[in-house]
C-alpha cells in the first residue's frame, strides 16, 4: 500500500471527514485526493493510469517508481515521475492537510465513485476529466447540468455585455435552467449575480481551491453561490489559482455544461479557450455580436467566422442550443400587434414586479391606457398581478 494511504495522519484525518464509511471506501476517496494534489489539472498521464487500475493501485504504482506501470513506456513513465515526485515527497501531509481544510472549512469531496452524484458528463474529457471535484456548498447543484448554459466572458467587460449577460442568465434562471460560470469579474461576476436574483441554480468553477476567494472582491458573491448552488475546484483546498489552472479550469465548464456562451471577448480573451474546449466535446457553442469597432467582442465576431458558433441575442436562442425548443421573441410583440401593447408589455418585463405607474413610466404610455392594456394581458394569460404590482408571465 502506498506510504500516503499508511500515514497515520491521513487515516485519521479521513475517518473524521467519512465516519460511516468502511475502510476500503476511505482509501478509494484518500487516493483520489491525493492525484487531485499530486497531478496538475488535466494531466492525461494520471487520468489513464487512473483509469487502467484505479486510484489506489495507481497510487502504489507511483510508489514503485523505478518500474513502469502497464500501458506506460519507460520514457513516458519516467516523464510522470518526474512530474509528481516533488508532491509524492510530501503526499501525505498535503493530503493530510487537504482533508482538514476541507473538513473545516465545510468542502465535500466528490469521486467519480459517487453514483448519482457525480456529473457523468465530465467523462466525455477521456483521460483529462478530474481525479475528483472539492465542493463548497450543493453537491446536488451539479446534477442536471447537461442542461445548463455557461455563461462566460471578459473581465473587463463592457456597460453593454454586463447587460447582455445579466438579460441571459436572469431569463435562463427565471425558467429554472442552470448557470455555469467561473466566478471572475466582468461577465461571470454578472451571470451568476442575475441567476441568484432569480433564484436559479448557478455553480462557479474556480481555478484555485474552492475555499480560497478569488478575486477577492466576489467574497460575497462566491458565499451567495454556496448558499443556494455550488463553488466547486478539481484542486484542493488551499490551492493558489495560477494561469495554467485558469486555462484548465475551462474545460471543466465546458464539460459540465449543456451549451457555452460568450458574451463578450476580446480576441485572445480566456474565454475563447472554454469555447475551444465545448468545441472540441461536441457541445453547442454560441457566441453574442457586438460593435464591429469594439476590442471587446473581436472575440465573438472571431468565433462565429472561425468556429461556427450561433449568432446568440437572447435566452431563446440559448435554450434552442440546449435542445429545450425553437427560438421565440421573449416580451416582443407580433409584428400586427397594437404599438401601445407593445410598449406596455416591453416596460413591464418578466423579472421585476411594476406598478401600473412604473410600466406608465417606462413605456410612456397613460396610465389608464397602461391600465386597460393589463387587463387584458392579464386575459390573455400574458401578464401576471400579484395585488397593485404586476409582470409578464413566464
Amino acid at each position: 500500500m502506498s506510504g500516503i494511504l499508511r500515514e497515520r495522519a491521513v487515516r485519521d484525518a479521513a475517518a473524521r471527514m467519512w465516519p460511516r464509511a468502511d475502510v476500503a471506501e476511505r482509501r478509494a476517496r484518500v487516493a483520489r485526493a491525493a492525484w487531485s494534489i499530486l497531478a496538475e489539472p488535466g494531466d492525461g498521464a494520471a487520468g489513464r493510469l487512473v483509469a487502467a487500475l484505479g486510484p489506489v493501485d495507481a497510487l502504489c504504482a507511483v510508489g514503485r517508481a523505478e518500474q513502469a506501470a502497464p500501458g506506460f513506456d519507460p520514457a513516458a513513465w519516467r516523464s510522470a515521475i518526474a512530474r509528481w515526485r516533488p508532491r509524492l515527497a510530501e503526499g501525505a501531509r498535503l493530503v493530510a492537510t487537504a482533508l482538514e481544510a476541507a473538513q473545516r472549512r465545510g468542502l465535500a469531496l466528490l469521486v467519480p465513485e459517487d453514483e448519482g452524484a457525480w456529473p457523468r458528463q465530465l467523462g466525455d474529457l477521456g483521460d483529462h476529466a478530474p481525479a475528483a471535484l472539492w465542493v463548497r456548498g450543493d453537491v446536488g447543484a451539479l446534477l442536471g447540468l447537461e442542461r445548463s448554459a455557461a455563461i462566460v466572458g471578459a473581465r473587463a467587460a463592457s456597460g453593454y455585455g454586463e447587460h447582455v449577460a445579466t438579460e441571459i442568465a436572469g431569463d435562463l434562471a427565471a425558467d429554472g435552467i442552470p448557470v455555469v460560470s467561473g466566478a471572475a469579474y466582468g461577465i461571470d461576476g454578472a451571470a451568476h449575480r442575475a441567476a441568484l436574483r432569480e433564484g436559479g441554480p448557478t455553480v462557479a468553477v474556480l481555478a484555485g481551491g474552492a475555499d480560497r476567494v478569488y478575486p477577492a472582491g466576489h467574497t460575497h458573491l462566491l458565499a451567495s453561490i454556496a448558499e443556494s448552488g455550488a463553488v466547486v475546484s478539481e484542486v484542493a483546498p488551499g490551492t493558489p489559482p495560477t494561469k495554467f489552472r485558469f486555462l484548465m479550469r475551462n474545460r471543466l465548464i465546458a464539460a459540465l455544461a449543456g451549451a457555452t456562451v460568450v458574451v463578450e471577448a476580446g480576441w485572445f480573451s480566456g474565454s475563447l479557450n472554454t469555447a475551444s474546449h465545448a468545441a472540441s466535446l461536441g457541445r453547442p457553442l454560441g457566441a453574442v455580436p457586438g460593435s464591429i469597432v469594439s476590442a471587446t467582442s473581436a472575440g465573438c465576431h472571431r468565433l462565429l467566422r472561425e468556429f461556427d458558433a450561433v449568432c446568440v441575442t437572447g435566452s431563446a436562442d440559448v435554450k434552442e442550443l440546449l435542445g429545450l425548443g425553437p427560438p421565440g421573441d421573449r416580451g416582443v410583440g407580433d409584428a400586427r400587434e397594437d404599438p401601445t401593447v407593445t410598449r406596455v408589455a416591453d416596460a413591464l418585463g418578466t423579472r421585476t414586479w411594476r406598478t401600473a405607474d412604473e410600466v406608465a413610466l417606462g413605456s410612456g404610455v397613460a396610465v389608464a391606457e397602461v391600465e386597460g392594456v393589463l387587463g387584458m394581458l392579464a386575459l390573455e394569460g400574458r401578464a401576471q398581478r400579484d395585488g397593485a404590482t404586476w409582470r409578464l408571465a413566464r
